[in-house]
C-alpha cells in the first residue's frame, strides 16, 4: 500500500520491483504538479516571474501535450489527440505554453488529467512480461526506439525540472512554499 503524504502526494514504496519504483516516482512527480497549481483562479495559474512567460497553465497544458507526446504516440504509435492534433506547430512551436492563457483553468486540469490517465491505461494495457523492457512503436529519426524505462525516466526528469518552475511559480503567487 502506498503512503500519501500531508500534501496528498502518492509515496514511492521503498522497496519494490523496478516497474513500480519507476511508475510510483513518476505519479509523485504528477502530484506535485497538481499540488503547486490547486486552488488558483485563471490570475493565479496566468501569473509569471520576472522576465519569463512562463505560466502555470502553461505547465499544465505543456505537460499535458508531453504525457500524449510519449505514451500515446511514441509507445503507442497513435495519432494525435485533441487538442494536439489540429495545431499548426510550423506556426507555433510553444502553442501549448501560449494558448494556456485562454483555457480556464478547469480546462486545463482536465486536459491535463485525462493526458495523465490515459498515459496510465497505455502502460496497463502492456502485454505482462514485457515490463520496462517494451520498446516505443515510434522511432525516433536515426530508426532507435526508446524503451518504457527509457520514456517514464524521461517524464519523471521533465515532470521534476518543471516541478522546480511550479515552486517559483506558486510562491509568487500567494508565497505558498514547500518541497
Amino acid at each position: 500500500m502506498t503512503d500519501i503524504d500531508e500534501h496528498g502526494r502518492p509515496e514511492p514504496l521503498p522497496a519494490a520491483d523496478e516497474t513500480t519504483t519507476l511508475l510510483g516516482f513518476l505519479d509523485y512527480q504528477r502530484a506535485t504538479l497538481a499540488w503547486k497549481c490547486e486552488g488558483l483562479d485563471a490570475a493565479g495559474l496566468s501569473a509569471r516571474v520576472a522576465s519569463s512567460t512562463m505560466t502555470l497553465g502553461g505547465l499544465l497544458k505543456h505537460m499535458a501535450y508531453v504525457e500524449d507526446l510519449w505514451f500515446g504516440r511514441s509507445l503507442a504509435g497513435r495519432r494525435p489527440t485533441p487538442p494536439w492534433d489540429t495545431v499548426d506547430w510550423n506556426a507555433d512551436r510553444d502553442w501549448e505554453w501560449h494558448s494556456a492563457a485562454d483555457d480556464t483553468p478547469e480546462a486545463l486540469r482536465a486536459l491535463w488529467r485525462s493526458a495523465v490517465e490515459r498515459s496510465r491505461a497505455l502502460v496497463a494495457e502492456l502485454p505482462p512480461g514485457e515490463g520496462m523492457d517494451r520498446l516505443a512503436a515510434t522511432a525516433w529519426s536515426d530508426g532507435r526506439r526508446p524503451s518504457l524505462r527509457w520514456i517514464v525516466c524521461h517524464m519523471i526528469e521533465e515532470y521534476a525540472r518543471h516541478n522546480g518552475h511550479a515552486d517559483l511559480l506558486r510562491e509568487s503567487v500567494d508565497g505558498r512554499t514547500g518541497e
